[in-house]
């Protein structure tokens, strides 16, 4: 039986009730309602299976000083400024985890993962706590959501779906220790951490 899902601290909905964790694959990509309590264990789980050079992903909002304003105070587009640390082995990708879970794991406005520099594997943890993982071959995480508990579905409902006029969602910074997610590139200066570039909000 589906389990409902533990949102981020930093994620709110009007109607929690109707979201449960589950996962369907489409292509070469696998959507994913994955629990805040669990989020760890899903990262975790992808690394190690990973024996090969991997790479950091943390995706922020463009401060809205570096933002462009078509008037006073209005800013048509939003962006997110993406960042990478190359080159992480196993044990250095589980270290980032370590010192700033919390951060990752709760932030409403930004989203983390891992990518592998041999197979091109991607797993992506974003608002609403929906997870993707991308891959040219999926078959290959047939039973990676067992040891979880998240069960495949054949229509996945995310947050998304929900929402309305009248239900809007809701994300927002979390802060831990009086950091943010917007203090991690500084945190993570020596380990070659680099701003990549930026992109449209979607």
């Amino acid at each position: 039986m589906a389990r409902n899902l533990k949102l981020k601290a930093g994620c709110k909905v009007e109607r929690p009730e109707m979201l449960f964790e589950g996962f369907e694959v489409t292509g070469n990509q696998i959507n994913a309602n994955v629990s805040v309590d669990k989020i760890e264990s899903v990262m975790q789980h992808f690394i190690v299976m990973h024996d090969e050079p991997l790479f950091f992903i943390l995706e922020i909002p463009t401060l809205l000083s570096d933002e462009t304003e078509i008037g006073d105070g209005v800013i048509k587009t939003r962006h997110r400024d993406v960042y990478y640390i190359d080159g992480c082995t196993q044990e250095a990708a589980l270290t980032i985890m370590f010192r700033v879970g919390e951060l990752l794991f709760n932030d409403g406005l930004s989203a983390f993962g891992y990518g592998c520099h041999n197979s091109g594997d991607e797993i992506m943890f974003g608002k609403y706590n929906v997870l993707t993982v991308f891959s040219r071959n999926t078959d290959g995480y047939a039973d990676f959501f067992e040891p979880h508990d998240i069960d495949r579905t054949e229509k996945l409902v995310t947050a998304w779906d929900t929402f309305s006029q009248d239900h809007p969602g809701v994300s927002e910074i979390y802060e831990a220790d009086g950091k943010t997610v917007f203090d991690i590139p500084g945190q993570f200066k020596e380990w070659g951490i680099y701003f990549a570039e930026r992109r449209e909000d979607e």
